[in-house]
């Protein structure tokens, strides 16, 4: 699962939100939209557009994004050294299908939890990182590294860490 999925890369807390919401009603059309960047290019702007599209994708239960976007290979590594499998973060995103303005709950998360993000792009290669704003730049929560291939991000590998949750 990716961060253990998208929800627990945050806490574990706002994983029980998204999965009471989902139980409780339909998605809405607008709120699995794709975000705006043009995600087919090998830019910066794109890699995020795909960051933000997959949380979305996991909140929502949008596993034919998840399919395609993640290599077959994809691992990621949870806080405390699990791995989770690419069938992992897809049975897990699953659960999340059907849920309720999935959109308006990550704004929420992200109101209320900041964090700030990096990116080093390198020959058809992106990390995208994430920390505390609060904190050292240097303690990353979380880091993404995906591959360009084809026209397209794809994401191979995904590391967290307790490192700047506070």
């Amino acid at each position: 699962m990716r961060r253990s999925t998208w929800i627990s890369r945050h806490t574990p807390t706002l994983g029980l939100l998204l999965l009471s919401i989902s139980m409780g009603a339909a998605s809405h059309a607008g709120d699995t939209a794709l975000p705006d960047a043009n995600e087919t290019m090998p830019t910066e702007a794109a890699v995020l557009a795909v960051e933000d599209h997959w949380s979305l994708a996991e909140a929502s239960g949008d596993t034919a994004f998840l399919e395609q976007m993640l290599l077959p290979e994809y691992r990621s590594v949870n806080v405390d050294g699990k791995v989770h499998s690419k069938a992992d973060l897809l049975a897990s995103a699953e659960k999340h299908r059907g849920a309720a303005n999935p959109k308006a709950v990550i704004d929420a998360y992200r109101k209320d939890h900041p964090s700030k993000t990096t990116v080093v792009l390198r020959d058809g290669m992106a990390i995208v990182s994430f920390h505390n704003p609060a904190s050292n730049p240097q303690w990353v929560k979380s880091s993404d590294i995906f591959l360009f291939v084809d026209g397209h991000w794809h994401a191979v590998y995904s590391q967290h860490s307790q490192a700047g949750n506070s």
